[in-house]
């Protein structure tokens, strides 16, 4: 009985070897090697998940869990509320017999007529800006402080300082304010060169005068012009959905590092959801010129333009009065020459088309007004132009751009 078991448990063990022998010879003839086998010294503790996002990553910032609140903390110390106060003359509705001794005399005090009416009153208003040096330079928006006799400066700490504005921008609505103080927060400046819609943006201000407030969002769009957010500013805006209410105005817009890539300016009145920002490339070479000469050094053609599109090719071959017509489907029409003017001097005309500004292609009015922009007066600008039938080019140089438009 023994032995016959025996027999048997040899004859399994053979079977098995001889099918492990069998398997093998399979595998190795389709290709396949063995894969050594890491020793468990050699693997780490970290997730295969974050092994893989942190190679992904590599040299790539990445935004903590808690980004907003970790970017407001990072630079709303240096988010102030500005407090603007103007002199105007006001209107003396007092009627004209409130004026008569005889009345004054006997009616003034009982009917609680003043003895005086004054002459004068105070305007005030607020809104917001952010440090962006040591010596307290504050970068906010022309509109809260124009024509401002009084600044005051008030930072998260508690601290009211008097502020004094060093210039304004109105064609940007970059304003500087300057504050003196020890030991000022000041923001860290970002780019808003690369943005992308869909990225984060937070905005700190002080709405309705609720200082700190942080609203959250994202990029809607970029490079929006002032014609279609509906002002007459030289700024082409980024667009975001984060919440911007007045007393917003001069405030930081932030990405998702807490660093500065534009100033809240504007929001349409009756629209949810829009709001605009100047980039704060923009800002920055506007105060730059603000803080070292307390103005900003503006080229100036004096043109009046219109984009060339189907609508105004129709309206003007429709017309039998109109004194030209136009043959292109592209550029930018010149509508009217200011006299005296640099365009004058330099002989632009009335039914000129604008084609290309220094070698540069343009097809709107607003691209001719970006490329000057970056222009300085005296600088000589190359005009490729369509003149009827005619190409022809001309060398303006650049004057000063007035504090008014002529009219």
């Amino acid at each position: 009985m023994n032995n016959r078991f025996k027999r048997s448990l040899l004859y399994a063990a053979l079977v098995l070897v001889g099918g492990i022998i069998g398997a093998w010879s399979v595998f190795a003839s389709m290709g396949y090697t063995a894969m050594p086998i890491p020793q468990m010294a050699s693997l780490s503790a970290t997730p295969l998940l974050t092994q893989a996002t942190e190679a992904d990553t590599k040299g790539a910032r990445v935004p903590s869990a808690n980004f907003i609140a970790d970017a407001a903390n990072r630079t709303g110390p240096a988010v102030v509320r500005i407090n603007a106060s103007r002199t105007v003359a006001a209107q003396d509705d007092m009627p004209e017999v409130f004026s008569d001794p005889f009345f004054r005399q006997f009616f003034g005090d009982e009917f609680g007529v003043p003895r005086t009416m004054p002459r004068e009153r105070v305007e005030r208003g607020q809104g917001s800006g952010f440090i962006v040096n040591k010596n307290g330079q504050i970068i906010t928006n022309a509109h809260v402080v124009e024509g401002s006799n009084r600044v005051t400066v008030v930072l998260r700490d508690g601290r009211q300082l008097e502020g004094r504005v060093l210039g304004s921008d109105r064609l940007t609505d970059i304003a500087v304010v300057q504050v003196k103080a020890e030991n000022l927060p000041v923001v860290s400046l970002g780019s808003s060169e690369k943005l992308v819609p869909g990225q984060w943006a937070i905005a700190i201000g002080n709405p309705l005068g609720l200082d700190n407030t942080v609203t959250a969002g994202i990029i809607s769009a970029i490079g929006r012009s002032s014609g279609q957010v509906g002002i007459d500013k030289r700024v082409n805006f980024i667009q975001t959905d984060a919440a911007i209410n007045p007393g917003n105005s001069g405030g930081p817009l932030l990405n998702e590092f807490g660093e500065v890539i534009g100033v809240n300016t504007a929001i349409i009145q009756g629209a949810q959801g829009l709001g605009f920002a100047i980039p704060i490339e923009t800002a920055q070479r506007i105060a730059q010129q603000l803080v070292e000469r307390g103005s900003v050094n503006r080229a100036y053609l004096g043109l009046q333009m219109r984009t060339i599109d189907a609508d105004l090719r129709r309206r003007l071959s429709e017309d039998p009065n109109a004194p030209f017509q136009i043959t292109q489907d592209r550029g930018v029409l010149v509508v009217r020459v200011v006299p005296d003017s640099p365009a004058a001097k330099g002989g632009i005309r009335v039914g000129d088309v604008i084609l290309k500004v220094d070698s540069v292609e343009v097809t709107t009015a607003e691209g001719v007004t970006q490329l000057m922009e970056s222009k300085s007066a005296g600088d000589r600008v190359r005009l490729e132009l369509r003149r009827g039938e005619q190409s022809v080019t001309l060398a303006v140089e650049a004057g000063q751009f007035p504090d008014r438009f002529p009219g």
